[in-house]
């Protein structure tokens, strides 16, 4: 592709010329058995369809995909790394699946290795088209991702650690560009652990990381993303890490570290390149808005030379607006739109403190106290519950639950105004929501749009943010196995609640409520149905996810932010409205199946409510449905021609 001179103009305005990388080759890379995966081929499509559809791949530099060389891999990777990459989706399949066993969380098919060529050459390609000048800046939409991955290992879905190929090539092999430090930005919201093991003694390379790290609990796990790993030898002080301490860090916390750590220590930088890797949302709770302002404080820096590579992601909506809003800073053609008055945590503002502490030896910049006016401006820090049969977890659950009602409504304000706009265009779309379980007794479902609880609950549901009942309320049968599984829950105390598994005999049927709601409401249960509150900053099921599950017939979620309820299952049409369910991911039915997750009958409470629903429906008599609930109680749950009693 033929490459402009210099920089365009309309209007007298200068334009920026932005590339943007993209082959359709690396969605051939995916699960050899076609179960569904959060590093899946929709992850790049998305990004590259909204892009398309904004009417931006127009006004930048579009480039194929380019295959690394071995000897670039070999700048940070092994050789029998690169070989092992290289040779292992040309075995049979069992040695494949062989290979795949050996490292940490990575699938093999026929296509991987392309795809791992391609999106390591990739990222150089283009990182060395904006060091020459004839770009001013570049994104990267590739996949699999690379941050994870070591120079002897392939893990965390990585296999070539993109970013750094990339920066090594340019810093060992082309120095004629002049290019004497690359400073690496990764806002991903897992730890690069590989990217910081491979510049760990090198000062040609800062590496800032902010990453969720919860005292090393978060994955990649470990004391790797701690804030006192910062470099040693030649590279002391050129490691930082800032790792909060909780998951619901959003925009303020973000932009806190920006203006208190990595903003200070860019200023002593001359002579750079900035790549930016990154993962929008992925559990933290940053907005399009967030990363625009992140980016475009970023820009005033190495000339605005910056190269965005794609990471994690897996919320599909999420990094999909997120790119799009990326992209048009790039381009410097609007003004960014959006706004945040929330302030950061408590936390937040002593993770900062701890890290410049840390860093001040080596950055004089982050010497200063700052001042108590700047930290008293602060959220209270949030307290995580999760499900736990240990009985010292529910005899404080309580008193937990207090301190978190408190919470909410001294952060539902600031929530409220971060979240307003994804609400307001998922009120405007319809859906069946398909209910099994408790939720098919209305009073019961009702909890999760308005509030409150019923007889048998142990805690109160928060309700939807928009409290308007269903417009319309239905009864469909289906082909899945209705099963019961958990050993308790915090809501209904001991015992097992409700999944199907829509994989199943097509004998097997599954009576459900259907619930006509909208998709923002939509939303709203599956925060709470997965224990979180509904004041996200970004849906957990938006448009994008709608369209990919009408397509495809299920979609997992995000792990992170759906464990219990991860999976969105399409099971048709009711007139013109989706009919949608939610159930666990496929790989956690295959844990209930193998005993890995035990299966339990319900409690007595719960059970009464399905009874109540059921009965109420006119579908059943209070004995046919008790006998209903029995049955699947007590049958055994096949997977693959194995069974579970």
């Amino acid at each position: 592709m033929n490459m402009p001179e210099k920089p365009s103009e309309s209007n007298g305005k200068v334009h920026r010329k932005v590339g943007l990388v993209y082959d359709e080759t690396m969605c051939k890379h995916d699960t050899p058995d076609g179960k569904a995966h959060p590093e899946r081929p929709d992850r790049i499509r998305v990004i590259w369809d909204n892009l398309q559809l904004a009417g931006v791949t127009q006004r930048c530099v579009v480039l194929g995909g380019t295959k690394a060389e071995d000897a670039h891999l070999g700048l940070v990777h092994t050789k029998d790394h690169v070989n092992l990459v290289k040779s292992s989706t040309n075995k049979k399949d069992y040695q494949s699946d062989r290979v795949a066993s050996l490292v940490n969380s990575i699938y093999l098919n026929g296509s991987t290795s392309e795809a791992a060529y391609l999106a390591a050459g990739s990222v150089v390609a283009v990182t060395e088209k904006v060091a020459k000048g004839e770009l001013d800046s570049g994104f990267a939409i590739v996949r699999p991702p690379g941050h994870h991955a070591e120079a002897d290992e392939a893990m965390g879905f990585c296999f070539f650690n993109n970013v750094a190929v990339a920066a090594s090539y340019l810093l060992d092999e082309r120095p004629d560009l002049g290019v004497k430090k690359i400073l690496v930005v990764d806002w991903d919201v897992h730890h690069g652990n590989g990217t910081q093991k491979m510049f760990w003694e090198d000062p040609r390379v800062l590496v800032f990381s902010v990453h969720r790290h919860e005292d090393g609990g978060f994955n990649p796990g470990g004391d790797d993303g701690d804030y006192n790993m910062v470099g040693e030898g030649p590279g002391e002080g050129f490691n930082i890490n800032v790792p909060w301490e909780q998951g619901r860090c959003g925009d303020a916390d973000y932009l806190a570290a920006w203006d208190h750590i990595l903003i200070p220590v860019v200023c002593n930088l001359v002579n750079f390149l900035l790549t930016a890797i990154g993962d929008p949302l992925g559990g933290c709770r940053v907005t399009p808005y967030g990363y625009s302002v992140m980016l475009k404080k970023l820009m005033e820096f190495a000339q605005g030379k910056i190269v965005m590579a794609l990471e994690g992601g897996y919320n599909l909506d999420s990094i999909a607006k997120s790119s799009l809003a990326c992209v048009q800073v790039l381009l410097e053609d609007k003004p960014i739109q959006g706004s945040s008055e929330a302030m950061p945590f408590m936390s937040t503002w002593r993770v900062i403190q701890a890290v410049r502490k840390r860093l001040c030896a080596y950055w004089p910049s982050l010497a200063d106290e700052l001042p108590s006016k700047l930290t008293n401006q602060k959220t209270p820090t949030p307290i995580v519950l999760t499900s736990n049969s240990n009985s010292e977890a529910k005899d404080n659950a309580h008193e937990l639950l207090d301190q978190m009602s408190k919470l909410n409504i001294e952060n539902h304000q600031a929530d409220t105004k971060v979240s307003r706009s994804w609400r307001s265009d998922l009120s405007k779309v319809d859906v069946w929501y398909a209910s099994f379980g408790s939720n098919m007794w209305k009073p019961r479902f009702l909890c999760y749009i308005q509030g409150g609880q019923v007889e048998g609950m142990t805690k109160p549901c928060v309700g939807s943010m928009d409290k308007s009942p269903p417009k319309g309320i239905t009864w469909g049968t289906y082909p899945n196995r209705l099963f019961f599984g958990r050993e308790s829950t915090n809501v209904w105390g001991k015992g097992g609640v409700a999944f199907t598994n829509p994989l199943t005999n097509p004998n097997d049927q599954t009576h459900m409520c259907l619930y006509r709601i909208t998709l923002e409401q939509f939303n709203d249960v599956l925060f709470q149905e997965n224990g979180l509150n509904v004041d996200f900053a970004s849906p957990i099921f938006g448009l994008t996810a709608l369209q990919l599950v009408e397509k495809n017939g299920s979609t997992p979620l995000e792990a992170d932010l759906a464990p219990w309820y991860g999976n969105v299952v399409c099971l048709g049409r009711e007139g013109d409205v989706t009919i949608l369910t939610m159930t666990c991911t496929l790989s956690v039915i295959e844990k209930f199946a193998s005993g890995e997750v035990p299966l339990s009958p319900p409690a007595k409470a719960y059970a009464n409510t399905l009874i109540r629903g059921l009965v109420e429906g006119g579908i059943f008599s209070e004995e046919e449905a008790e006998a209903y609930i029995d049955n699947a109680a007590s049958k055994p749950l096949y997977i693959n021609g194995a069974s579970r009693f």
